[in-house]
């Protein structure tokens, strides 16, 4: 019998999970069919609530339901629960267990495919939203020297510290004092802000850049964005958006719907747009 899963977000179109997902089948010879779901603003509930008693079996949540699947879930998972935010769950029963990969996917993608060790370096994390949430306890348990959070609001950054600053160095400011309180260059720079999607520039200056610095974009196929423009203008030798990060979320989540690992490799480099 094959067993349904799909992708649940608003807007959806653009989603890349069906074909990620079907390869995965495809590839590990899981039986399995995955569509996507649009649900209303307002309407997250009721989809899912068809889609369970459809005979669905899992799903993953993309913007912007993170947190009406956080709302849902019966049981939450420790990184869902850290994060305050889930990506993905399944159905056993009346139980709606949720995870949250996103995290462990950029850390995969960033030491398994990029070949750049977190353990030792200094971090600057942009962004105190629900993509850096969920990027930071994984990051924390590769014991980085030091992350730093920027934000806007910088009381959220501290609000961010201070759930898990016993887990690592960890500091928190906003953008106007980084350069005074936490001066650059940095070793790996992430832009969890959601500026790039926008077509705009987090409010940074190439100090944070050094000669040796990874710059990582967690948004995925729009080339060089503003905040890698910057990154390679500062002379930071490598650039990565987040295409490895959404394959490496998906491919955890397969793991944890059918026990399976599929490879990830050839489907980052289908995937992969040209940042130049």
């Amino acid at each position: 019998m094959t067993d349904s899963y799909a992708v649940i977000g608003n807007p959806i179109r653009h989603t890349k999970s069906p074909l990620i997902h079907t390869t995965f089948a495809r590839q590990t010879g899981q039986d399995i069919d995955y569509g996507s779901l649009e649900a209303p603003l307002g309407g997250f509930a009721a989809v899912v609530d068809r889609f369970r008693a459809g005979g669905g079996c899992g799903l993953n949540i993309t913007a912007p339901f993170k947190l009406d699947a956080f709302a849902y879930a019966t049981e939450l998972k420790e990184a869902a629960r850290r994060a305050g935010a889930v990506n993905a769950m399944k159905f056993e029963g009346d139980h709606v267990i949720a995870d949250n990969f996103d995290g462990i996917g950029l850390v995969n993608d960033i030491q398994r495919n990029l070949e750049w060790p977190i353990k030792g370096r200094r971090v600057l994390l942009l962004g105190a939203g629900g993509a850096a949430h969920g990027a930071l306890l994984p990051i924390l348990e590769q014991q980085p020297a030091e992350v730093v959070i920027v934000n806007r609001t910088v009381r959220r950054a501290e609000e961010m510290r201070d759930q898990i600053a016993t887990r690592g160095t960890l500091l928190a400011t906003g953008f106007a004092e980084l350069p005074h309180a936490h001066p650059g260059p940095f070793d790996l720079v992430i832009n969890a802000t959601s500026a790039s999607q926008q077509d705009e520039l987090p409010p940074i200056d190439t100090g944070v850049f050094a000669a040796t610095t990874l710059a990582y974009e967690m948004v995925y196929g729009k080339g060089l964005t503003p905040f890698l423009r910057l990154a390679k203008s500062a002379g930071a030798p490598r650039l990565a958006d987040g295409v490895g990060m959404l394959v490496e979320q998906a491919a955890e989540a397969f793991l944890w719907w059918r026990g399976v690992r599929p490879h990830t490799r050839p489907l980052i480099e289908h995937l992969t747009v040209p940042l130049a």
